[in-house]
């Protein structure tokens, strides 16, 4: 136990503390049980080692990878029973997928031990769905994507902006001071700013990692996939990577992976809860995630030019960058009229030459333009729109 708690004080003293995530501000810290999903390489350990060093003791804290071959001979469990003898009060688990049987072991440190907060994360969102389940009313779970444009400009270029409401977006308060010459960034950021990672070296690479770890081994892992099925996933995104945004014809797809029609909408499902694609749904049914998906995209605009490596759809870019920015406050669904709907509102999404006429029936139009710097009356930015969160 020593040798876990030298490693967890040299990472956390190794932490950066001046730049911190979203996510960070709106997790209740004060829960006893916290799941911090999200797909690889968003973030998520740094931001746990900095809460770490910036809030807690560190004489009292241990923070522990699921991986570490400590865990090989030693349960979860035992840990936390010597963790909280020792005067132990705060416990975090990284990669907790990793470790078998890990919800009823979290269930019981959650029982045995009142005083003792855990917080744990997990890449495999699809695995944190189905352990969760075990943990009852116990665990409260947080999903965190990658970087807004405005993080992005913080991070990158240590530019301060505002975070804005939707309203606040579409009443064109953003300040063009704050941000002189935005295009030039929002170029850079839709090729390489939505991963943390991208400030080290071989971004391309280590992007491609992701995609192969999270199609390779956690989706198979979890739904039981055997090596040949595991290849049908790199298969299926490679499909919707050159196709996006596309309706998805189950039985043409089926044909192509030469697997059931079912399947295909499984595999689908199992690839947008590991963060590698967004499907797009109607109002059908009226209740949250029930709807017909009517259009698939890639998840975020880093994966479409790591993924399409020439003639990349700039129209698909630019969709792909409004849901992603706008789905982590809002409920966003296909349109009638438009692009999206948000609420009452129709989004209609293209160039700076964009016309009104997909939204001139709608009673609350909007049109989202890209390549230009600032806009008005019912006319917003396409940038703007990275400025949410």
């Amino acid at each position: 136990m020593d040798a876990l708690f030298e490693y967890s004080n040299k990472l956390i003293s190794e932490t950066k503390v001046g730049f911190v995530r979203y996510m960070f501000h709106r997790i209740n810290w004060q829960n006893r049980l916290i799941g911090l999903t999200g797909a690889r390489g968003v973030g998520k350990t740094t931001m746990i080692l900095q809460y770490i060093k910036s809030r807690l003791p560190i004489h009292q804290t241990l923070y522990v990878t699921a991986e570490d071959f400590y865990f090989a001979k030693n349960r979860l469990l035992d840990l936390a029973d010597t963790f909280v003898k020792a005067g132990g009060r705060y416990l975090f688990i990284d990669e907790i997928h990793k470790y078998p049987d890990w919800s009823k072991e979290l269930k019981l440190m959650y029982d045995y031990h009142q005083d003792l907060n855990v917080v744990f994360t997990g890449s495999s969102v699809l695995d944190i769905k189905k352990g969760t389940s075990d943990l009852s009313r116990r665990v409260v779970v947080y999903s965190m994507q990658g970087l807004s444009f405005r993080e992005y400009l913080a991070l990158f270029h240590q530019i301060e902006v505002p975070q804005f409401t939707l309203e606040e977006v579409l009443s064109h308060q953003v300040n063009l001071s704050q941000i002189p010459h935005p295009l030039p960034l929002f170029a850079d950021y839709l090729k390489t700013g939505y991963y943390p990672f991208a400030k080290e070296n071989d971004f391309d690479l280590r992007l491609q990692q992701v995609v192969n770890q999270t199609l390779e081994i956690d989706i198979p892992i979890y739904a039981g996939m055997n090596v040949s099925t595991g290849r049908k996933l790199k298969q299926l995104l490679a499909i919707v990577a050159e196709s996006v945004p596309f309706k998805p014809n189950m039985s043409k797809i089926a044909e192509i992976l030469n697997v059931s029609r079912n399947n295909v909408a499984d595999y689908l499902l199992y690839i947008e809860e590991a963060g590698m694609i967004a499907q797009l749904r109607n109002e059908t049914g009226g209740i949250r995630g029930l709807g017909k998906v009517d259009k698939v995209y890639l998840d975020n605009t880093n994966l479409i030019y790591n993924l399409v490596r020439e003639n990349q759809n700039i129209g698909n870019v630019r969709e792909t960058f409004f849901l992603n920015q706008t789905r982590i406050n809002h409920h966003v669904i296909s349109s009638s009229l438009a692009d999206f709907k948000i609420d009452t509102m129709d989004f209609e999404v293209g160039g700076k030459n964009k016309g009104l006429k997909q939204i001139k029936d709608s009673e609350s139009g909007f049109i989202v333009k890209d390549n230009i710097e600032s806009g008005f009356l019912n006319t917003i930015p396409l940038w703007y729109f990275g400025l949410m969160y």
